[in-house]
């Protein structure tokens, strides 16, 4: 360690994510990527600005706004643009939850814990049920602002709209951050409860749905009042936070909602078949809403099969979590890449099992 180095930085731990290896061509199925291509418009409009890459980009991402805004039938003025909902979360936890502490389950993104640290913001866990699921009236007490990630960061597990509003009708002076960077898989979005509470806010990732991982576009949803100060947090910060390529090709995709569905249609699908295989040699696997699956098998452990695996070429993600060590978490790829995962784990478990 430095000399220079802030000292409430020194034990640090910063965020893992998944391996992105350059020495060989794997099935890549551990970083929760879509397997299909961003949508055609949204190419062709990244490409026309290129030739733009001279100027800035608009720091107000008003086309992008605008867009986003009526996807969900909202104001521009409900929506703030950021670089990946990574950037809006740490402009929600910098501008909300600094002198007032946070609370998310034990097992979510990994993200949260890391922002906590970074900031300084005194953080809690409240534990997931044994099942994995999140009951919300383990919340109702508390007072500090609560952040959760529905679908569940981790075990793809999904509240109905209705628990969530529960979850946010507890306490409306109570701050209630939605992480939704999978909702388009299965889940239902409450987007549309920001028109009803100035408690929520609602952060959404271009990544995953959209196939713009790349890219690194995400959305904060809240009422004015919120958007605003986040607004003034992110100018502060980063005003030209989204690049021209990126901001043209996230407008474009929204506004192809056929392509959209369609491949969120083909990872659902794909998705419950990966699992139904997985529950046929044996494996405990999660109801997933998510583009992923949580599963286990008792005769592997999660970071032996994960190793495994990677020796036949097949990328997954492992976690050290006491309470999922035993898992492995697996993307959903195209059907073929699955077929691919799904040939090595039976080898896999044909060598353990004999």
């Amino acid at each position: 360690m430095s000399i220079f180095l802030s000292k409430d930085l020194a034990r640090l731990a910063p965020y893992v994510p998944g391996e992105q290896p350059q020495d060989r061509k794997y099935v890549k199925l551990n970083t929760n990527e879509s397997p299909y291509s961003p949508a055609p418009g949204a190419v062709r409009a990244a490409a026309a600005q290129a030739w733009e890459l001279n100027l800035y980009s608009d720091p107000t991402c008003a086309p992008l706004k605008r867009a986003a805004a009526e996807f969900y039938g909202l104001s521009p003025a409900n929506v703030m643009a950021g670089n990946g909902s990574d950037e809006n979360l740490a402009h929600i936890f910098r501008a909300f939850l600094t002198d007032k502490g946070v609370a998310f389950p034990d097992i979510t993104y990994g993200f949260y814990p890391v922002l906590c640290s970074l900031l300084g913001i005194e953080y809690r866990t409240v534990p997931l049920k044994e099942d994995f699921s999140l009951d919300v009236s383990d919340y109702a007490a508390l007072a500090c602002p609560v952040c959760i990630a529905n679908p569940n960061a981790q075990t793809g597990i999904c509240l109905p709209e209705e628990k969530v509003e529960e979850l946010i009708a507890q306490n409306e002076g109570r701050l209630v951050v939605v992480d939704e960077a999978y909702i388009d898989f299965g889940g239902e979005s409450c987007v549309p409860l920001i028109k009803k509470y100035g408690n929520l806010i609602v952060v959404q990732t271009m990544s995953k749905s959209r196939s713009l991982a790349g890219a690194r576009v995400g959305f904060a949803f809240a009422c004015e009042e919120l958007v605003s100060e986040l607004e003034a947090v992110r100018a502060s910060f980063n005003p030209y936070n989204v690049n021209r390529m990126s901001m043209f090709a996230a407008e474009a995709s929204l506004r192809d909602r056929a392509y959209f569905e369609e491949c969120t249609r083909k990872t659902a699908e794909v998705r419950e078949y990966t699992a139904a295989e997985l529950r046929g040699m044996g494996f405990a696997v999660l109801p997933s809403a998510a583009n992923f699956l949580l599963a286990r098998h008792a005769a592997a452990g999660g970071g032996d099969l994960y190793l495994a695996l990677k020796a036949r070429g097949v990328l997954v993600r492992h976690f050290s979590d006491e309470r999922i060590k035993d898992y492995i978490r697996v993307s959903i790829g195209s059907r073929g890449q699955m077929e691919q995962f799904l040939g090595a784990v039976r080898a896999v478990l044909k060598e353990v099992t004999g």
